[in-house]
């Protein structure tokens, strides 16, 4: 099993970008994306994400966690 590595979410935001999302607003604590599909993804904004919502997020995105981890 592949261990995840603890991210902020500035690197999370920036690892979405390169996937094609781009920045549409911040709500309070929550960074809004969306990419060219319409698809909307929603990064709560933090120091460190908990394991949970960072598998949410990576799940999201479309991407398996062997992918996420050669991003970071």
């Amino acid at each position: 099993m592949h261990k995840l590595p603890v991210v902020s979410s500035a690197k999370v935001v920036k690892i979405a970008s390169k996937l094609g999302y781009e920045f549409v607003r911040q709500k309070g604590s929550h960074i809004i994306l969306k990419n060219e599909k319409g698809e909307i993804t929603v990064i709560p904004n933090r120091k460190t994400l908990k394991k949970g919502t960072l598998l949410q997020i990576i799940k999201a995105l479309g991407i398996t966690k062997e992918e996420f981890s050669k991003l970071v």
